[in-house]
């Protein structure tokens, strides 16, 4: 009889795509992203793994709006010293997210 392949570990392999928790991570609030607002622009904080058209269909998901374009930008971890050791902080990816005139969200 053959066996039926655990459910578990196909999940596990394909995490589900477009929830807040897998691709959009959280709205950056600095002065940076603050003065982008204005320019119908906003950044958030995403997974490293996720690529702009994903970034694009979770925001659509999340905020019910179409972003006009999606630009990433990775940053490299910062190194550092502990006990003569070197170790890296995490790699970060920020998307900017361009919205057509007119339309806004609330990030707060």
């Amino acid at each position: 009889m053959a066996k039926s392949p655990d459910i578990t570990k196909v999940e596990a392999k394909n995490p589900p795509a477009g929830g807040r928790t897998s691709i959009l991570k959280n709205p950056r609030i600095t002065e940076k992203a603050a003065k982008a607002q204005a320019y119908n622009s906003y950044i958030f904080d995403v997974a490293v793994s996720a690529t702009k058209s994903e970034i694009a269909k979770a925001f659509v998901k999340q905020y019910k709006h179409k972003p006009l374009r999606v630009h990433t930008v990775t940053q490299k971890p910062r190194s550092k010293f502990q006990k003569g050791i070197l170790s890296f902080g995490p790699k970060i990816k920020k998307a900017y997210i361009k919205l057509p005139k007119g339309k806004t969200i609330d990030v707060m």
